[in-house]
């Protein structure tokens, strides 16, 4: 039989980085698929607080990394990619390493992908100066 009680330490260490990189993510899940999928929003914040937080690699790497294999997958990933490289921004990912991750995955999933994903960092990358000017 499958243990179904959440692990509340892995999620205390989810929600506490989620809300630092990407505030009210819970709650956008939870309004958005609760209806379908009841816990999914918890569960994906409690999964985070496993992954992570580890503490082995330093969060703007595990940033980078999301970015790649986001990058790699394709274009189908834009929204999540989104939410990656703004995550990678608050934790002080620059802008030009964000861009060199990126480019690097043109060996990997080709082009298109690359552009693909390039083009949606940029309007991270503009949301945030518009953010500024404000």
């Amino acid at each position: 039989m499958i243990d179904a009680a959440p692990d509340n330490s892995a999620y205390a260490r989810g929600k506490a980085f989620t809300e630092e990189t990407n505030p009210g993510m819970e709650d956008a899940l939870r309004a958005r698929y609760e209806h379908l999928l009841p816990g999914l929003a918890r569960d994906l914040v409690e999964h985070n607080g496993r992954i992570y937080p580890r503490g082995v690699l330093p969060q703007q790497t595990r940033e980078l990394l999301t970015i790649a294999a986001l990058t790699a997958q394709g274009g189908q990933t834009r929204p999540q990619l989104k939410i990656h490289v703004s995550a990678a921004r608050k934790l002080g990912v620059s802008q030009e390493e964000i861009a060199e991750a990126i480019y690097q995955m043109s060996l990997y999933g080709g082009m298109p992908a690359m552009f693909n994903a390039l083009n949606a960092a940029m309007e991270v990358f503009e949301a945030e100066a518009g953010e500024t000017a404000a």
